[in-house]
């Protein structure tokens, strides 16, 4: 599936899940952001009606037809929030702008991580908030093995995503100090949130 199509179908395909249990994990995450705000891959825009107490949100995603669809989900917000038709690994803002990062299901669709780490680092003020919420390569043998097998075909069929990418432990190399991990869906999904010292 191509990156013009993937936007046209992925709130449905969501729906199901996004109603029984990820809005709820969203809702708790997002609304500790503070401050001003990177959001990283904001897609359609589904984080946007949970921001409370920030001044303002940077939303970036690469996929113009992802922003698209996400301004009809930036009218539910109460807050200001700014598009930005761009990757996470080249973010066009000065060092120290922001006080919480949000990402949510975006880390395994960037295709260099390490750099896009070392960039949100960069644009993050010292003791920043980093609220992340991530589908990951799990414990289980078997499972972990199933999916290094189906990554190359899900990445062209979800526009790039990685089945098997370890995003805790990629911020953990990283320097990032991690404050508290959720599991569900049996270590399938995390959610972190972390601290930046820097």
């Amino acid at each position: 599936m191509t990156g013009r199509v993937f936007p046209f179908i992925y709130d449905a395909a969501m729906k199901p899940i996004e109603e029984k249990r990820f809005n709820r994990i969203r809702e708790e995450l997002v609304t500790l952001a503070e401050g001003r705000v990177l959001e990283l891959g904001a897609g359609t825009g589904v984080n946007f009606p949970y921001y409370k107490n920030v001044h303002s949100v940077d939303a970036i995603d690469p996929n113009s037809g992802m922003i698209n669809h996400a301004f009809k989900n930036a009218k539910k917000s109460n807050v200001t929030i700014r598009f930005h038709e761009v990757g996470a690994e080249a973010l066009p803002f000065k060092d120290d702008s922001f006080d919480s990062i949000v990402g949510t299901l975006v880390f395994c669709t960037i295709p260099e991580p390490d750099l896009a780490i070392k960039e949100l680092k960069r644009v993050s003020r010292p003791g920043a908030k980093i609220l992340l919420f991530e589908h990951v390569r799990t414990a289980p043998h078997w499972v972990a093995r199933t999916q290094d097998f189906l990554t190359p075909l899900w990445k062209q069929v979800c526009d790039g995503c990685h089945l098997n990418r370890d995003t805790l432990e990629l911020f953990k190399q990283a320097g990032v100090d991690i404050d508290t991990v959720k599991s569900f869906y049996n270590g399938l999904f995390l959610q972190i949130t972390a601290s930046l010292n820097k």
